[in-house]
């Protein structure tokens, strides 16, 4: 790229007793004798000349040992600004098409393409390797490394383990035992809340089982359909992208492995992720949110007028609504294409779906410590096989829950397995992402595109900003198409790499500043569930208003001023002072305090229970 400073590995099947350097375009880069390294295989010796400049249309690299040429090679430059189109052409597609697989592939098709400096023959080429170099190796990396497979494999895992406890009966087990708290509205709405913290390891199965199951006891306390599906929404996507275990931690941690593995940061994927959830403002703060207009029974802008709707004249719905529902059995499918159902006449037992839970958490912690070195806790976590102890862990939830449904007669051996498929199925689309995502990462870094948007941006943002920046980026991108997970997926690839050689360039490149990194990769993480959590388009958003028999319009439009004024919060309180160094500690709970505060003197009380609670005198309509 031309202008940007790359690095070139040199090999030698010797230790070189000469200088050994890189000349271009009149420029010599000599690599130094004692910086050469044995290789794995014991046969040589390499190093890396870093720094090297390049400029005009085609350069020609010359190896140069002890005084003579040994190997000459032509390549293309590209302008930097080209290093951005794939990035930006797969938002600008996916913005277009609201389609995020084609917008990824075509993204890593486009840079495959610049690969081969834009030329004509370079087309076919790039598009070959598109599958061939950059997805096959996403999947297999050169270096055989399993962390990307084992990725893959447990949230499979995940899935399939999820896909049996919901057909068995176990899940809806849980939802009943909850449901039968609810005696009044503000009981109801605790209920929901909840119900959505047990379902806490699939953002699908909690917004099917608790939208279905609590519907008819929200009806019966007069609450209206959108407060139902803004619980279903608020419990589902928050909850599960902070969830330690979940169908969403394989595919965070997936993408943040990749992301420092392009920055030598020395801490693992899981470690980080760790590290990143004080800095996860948005989740976090949007539970609390939930959980205080239920606690308190206020609302305020539309929510408030249609609970008073269904609290005083008895309209759960407003009277023009169009209400989809998924009351009927096997109806349950979601975009991805899994299908999640409850089997009929199951004997619906809570030990069913809490045994495989309990047994992926307690495999996971026992895993992070026995891969794990150290003293303390951190430094266990941080130097632990992260993604080993996932595989373990799902593995064992899926022989759990299938061991229980087969012992007690629940399903025989051949429906287990379908159920399993079924459930495998409904994280499979995420797993595409998941590949492309890498994909695309792979190919923003052999374009460099990390090290041009640094030498543009280096000297007018200064790192501290740039958290609060990105949260605004990923809410924006994943509001416009729909998905948290592509979003992700787009923008922690370019970020990590950013933030860090910004941080580089003010010397502040430590363990001391990591809080940035971690902030940067809480609020890609953050913004991405509040875009999510607000589109129309999003699928948790459609399922959270079919689940709950609530009008989708409705839904997003009596949403939106909550997740607005969330996030509000989260920037104004949390990510900016965040990103000047004062603790999460501090900023955090102050966050938190602020969201209660604005529920009890900005919202208003719908009604009183002892006047629509206990009466119940006239059925909801």
């Amino acid at each position: 790229m031309g202008g940007i400073p790359f690095e070139q590995d040199v090999k030698s099947n010797i230790r070189p007793q000469e200088p050994v350097a890189i000349e271009v375009g009149g420029e010599r880069y000599e690599a130094a004798p004692d910086t050469f390294e044995a290789n794995e295989d014991g046969l040589g010796f390499t190093s890396t000349i870093k720094d090297i400049t390049a400029t005009g249309e085609n350069a020609t690299l010359a190896l140069v040992a002890g005084g003579q040429t040994s190997q000459e090679a032509e390549v293309p430059i590209i302008w930097g600004w080209l290093s951005l189109i794939p990035a930006l052409s797969a938002i600008i597609i996916a913005l277009v098409t609201r389609q995020v697989v084609p917008s990824l592939f075509l993204g890593v098709a486009l840079g495959a393409w610049m690969t081969y400096g834009l030329s004509l023959p370079g087309i076919w080429y790039g598009l070959l390797d598109t599958i061939q170099v950059y997805i096959l190796e996403a999947l297999v990396p050169p270096d055989g490394s399993k962390s990307h497979m084992q990725v893959v494999v447990f949230t499979l895992m995940m899935g399939g383990m999820i896909g049996i406890i919901y057909r068995n009966g176990g899940a809806h087990a849980i939802a009943d035992r909850i449901a039968s708290f609810a005696s009044n509205r503000r009981r109801t709405q605790l209920a929901t809340n909840g119900l959505g913290f047990a379902i806490f390891f699939s953002t699908y199965a909690n917004s099917l089982i608790v939208g279905n199951t609590m519907r008819p006891v929200t009806d019966r306390m007069r609450i209206s359909r959108e407060k139902l599906a803004y619980i279903v929404d608020s419990t589902a996507a928050p909850l599960a992208s902070i969830a330690i275990i979940s169908t969403w931690i394989g595919y965070q941690l997936g993408l943040i492995e990749d992301s420092i593995g392009a920055i030598g940061f020395q801490e693992s994927a899981y470690s980080i992720f760790l590290n990143a959830l004080p800095y996860n403002f948005y989740p976090i703060v949007a539970l609390v949110f939930v959980v205080s207009i239920a606690a308190m029974g206020r609302d305020f802008g539309p929510m408030l007028k249609a609970e008073r709707r269904a609290a005083e004249e008895g309209h759960v719905t407003r009277q023009a609504a169009k209400v989809a529902s998924s009351d009927q059995e096997g109806d349950d499918e979601t975009e991805e294409g899994g299908e999640l159902w409850l089997k009929e006449g199951v004997t619906q037992r809570s030990i069913n779906a809490l045994l495989p839970i309990a047994v992926l958490i307690v495999t996971v912690a026992a895993g992070l410590y026995v891969t794990g070195e150290g003293d303390t806790i951190r430094e266990i976590i941080g130097s632990a096989e992260g993604n080993k102890a996932l595989v373990w862990a799902g593995l064992l939830g899926v022989l759990t829950a299938g061991g229980l449904t087969l012992v007690q007669g629940l399903m025989p051996m051949k429906e287990i397995v379908a159920s399993w498929f079924d459930g495998l199925k409904s994280v499979l689309f995420v797993m595409i992402i998941l590949t492309l995502a890498w994909s695309l990462s792979a190919m923003a870094e052999d374009l460099h595109t990390a090290a041009y948007l640094v030498s543009v941006l280096g000297d007018t943002i200064a790192p501290q900003y740039l958290p609060a920046l990105l949260f605004l980026l990923s809410a924006a991108v994943s509001f416009a198409v729909g998905t948290s997970w592509g979003t992700m997926g787009i923008l922690m690839p370019l970020a990590i790499p950013l933030i860090w050689s910004l941080m580089e360039n003010g010397g502040i490149a430590d363990q001391e500043h990591a809080y940035i990194l971690y902030a940067t990769v809480g609020t890609i993480l953050a913004g991405s569930v509040w875009g999510d959590h607000c589109s129309p388009i999003s699928d948790t958003t459609v399922i959270s208003s079919v689940s709950a028999g609530s009008d989708h319009i409705d839904h997003v439009r009596t949403q939106i001023p909550y997740a607005l004024t969330v996030g509000a919060l989260s920037i104004a309180i949390g990510l900016v002072p965040t990103g000047f160094g004062v603790p999460w500690w501090i900023t955090l709970p102050l966050t938190m305090l602020a969201a209660v505060l604005v529920v009890r003197f900005v919202g208003s009380v719908v009604t009183s229970d002892e006047a629509q609670g206990e009466a119940q005198a006239q059925p909801a309509e």
